[in-house]
């Protein structure tokens, strides 16, 4: 049997090449639906060198050992399953220059179930489909990167340092970069390896030597907002995870004999509190509570940076859509089972951010030098929280009609759960816009498809 894509971009044949050549390149690759996990890393694309990964069925995982052969490049590049799902499974991917000068990848698959013929008979349709929303997801994800690959290719690529770099915006944030080339570093709290600096923020443990040279510091870490219940001890947690690491890292960047450009921190649209419908801007005052106060803190910790004439950037972030964790996927099981209607009346304003739009836009205020301060990183249409419901029923083929009361949420989740479901912020994202970032998803409907691989055709 037999699958094959061609996917048109508009890089060279030569930097479409040296993209799937790079260490990110798997899970830009990967749909943004699946959660297999690299084995290892990837030293190259050459003759009989290996990509192990685990690609999770069901309560279980397998592992997926492909070897590479033909490589030619620019031109071509195979890989052949050594051990997986399939029979046989063998991979050509070719590189075709285009008349324009811009590059085709053509994809062709060959390969063979298990199980003989009833494999054929009860598998056929099945994976011929997946393969189809694989590849097309793939597509999307390639034309995508290519496209913003051209926006500051003229410009020097820069050394990077990241901290919270294994968490859901890390992993593909530090992807992107691999695949424009830039040289990436990550800050570690166990024992560092290759490209990696040893820190621990909690014990004020870092060196300052080692972040000697860095062209730009992104902090990403924090102990996850949602993901336990917001007890006394807990919210110290969330509090002192975010504000000790940044103090100790602007603190130390302060001081450095070669400091960075830029020195890029997370913060949250929690900083405005619930608000109704009021709509708020980067200008907006900050609201009151729990995580208006979190984040009020959490973004004075960066003061020694910006006092040192560091260009420091906050990043207010909304919901971010990533079907392989955080909010959106805590959606999709009650959304998948019809029960994902209204919470309450469902007149909160969800503010959300398409995962794609969160590493793009951050790799934009990184690049633009005159982007500095606060920017809020979600989409310019906000919407009611009924609405979100309906539109991701829509996505997914379910009713969306079925209202969920704040009681219930409460029982589950306690008061965190309730806040960050219904609280309601109408946040725009005027200074993203006004630096002439352009967004990928403005609107909801294409962004859940994407992300979840539900297209119409």
């Amino acid at each position: 049997m037999e699958y094959k894509h061609s996917t048109k971009v508009v890089t060279s044949v030569e930097d479409t090449f040296a993209w799937h050549e790079r260490k990110g390149a798997f899970r830009r690759l990967m749909p943004p639906w699946e959660e297999a996990e690299q084995v290892g890393e990837l030293s190259s694309l050459e003759n009989g060198t290996r990509l192990t990964f685990k690609v999770p069925m069901g309560p279980v995982s397998m592992k997926w050992i492909a070897e590479h052969s033909g490589y030619n490049p620019p031109h071509a590049f195979e890989d052949t399953m050594i051990s997986g799902p399939f029979k046989k499974w063998h991979h050509v991917h070719s590189f075709v220059e285009t008349e324009d000068g811009a590059c085709r990848v053509d994809d062709h698959v060959e390969y063979t179930l298990p199980m003989g013929v009833l494999g054929r008979i009860f598998g056929s349709g099945n994976i011929k489909r997946r393969l189809k929303r694989m590849f097309r997801a793939r597509e999307i994800r390639l034309v995508k990167d290519s496209k913003r690959f051209q926006d500051f290719a003229h410009m020097k690529k820069k050394k990077i340092l990241i901290a919270g770099s294994s968490g859901l915006i890390g992993r593909q944030l530090i992807a992107f970069f691999d695949t424009v080339g830039h040289d990436v570093w990550r800050l570690v709290r166990k024992d560092p390896k290759g490209k990696q600096i040893f820190w621990k923020p909690s014990e004020g443990k870092i060196n300052p030597k080692d972040l000697e040279g860095f062209d730009a510091v992104i902090h990403l870490g924090g102990a996850g907002i949602g993901d336990k219940r917001w007890t006394k001890k807990r919210k110290i947690v969330l509090e002192e995870s975010r504000t000790k690491s940044t103090e100790l890292l602007s603190s130390t960047l302060a001081n450095l004999e070669n400091k960075p450009e830029v020195f890029i921190v997370s913060s949250a649209i929690g900083v405005y509190g619930s608000r109704g419908d009021e709509e708020l801007t980067e200008s907006s005052t900050a609201g009151e509570g729990f995580l208006p106060d979190l984040c009020k803190s959490w973004e004075l910790s960066a003061k020694p940076a910006i006092d040192a004439g560091i260009r420091t950037i906050h990043c207010r972030t909304g919901l971010v859509l990533d079907a392989t964790g955080g909010a959106l996927k805590k959606m999709l099981l009650p959304a998948q089972l019809g029960a994902g209607g209204p919470i309450g009346w469902g007149k909160q304003w969800y503010s959300w951010i398409s995962m794609d739009d969160q590493v793009y836009a951050m790799n934009h205020v990184m690049m633009t030098e005159e982007c500095e301060g606060v920017y809020n990183f979600s989409s310019p249409t906000p919407l009611r929280q009924k609405t979100f419901a309906k539109v991701l029923g829509k996505v997914l083929w379910r009713p969306s009609f079925m209202p969920v009361p704040p009681f219930g949420i409460w029982f589950l989740l306690g008061k965190m759960g309730v806040t960050l479901a219904t609280d309601s912020a109408k946040v725009l994202p005027n200074r993203l816009i006004e630096s002439g970032y352009e967004f990928e998803y403005s609107t909801l409907e294409p962004a859940l498809r994407d992300a979840l691989g539900k297209w119409n055709d």
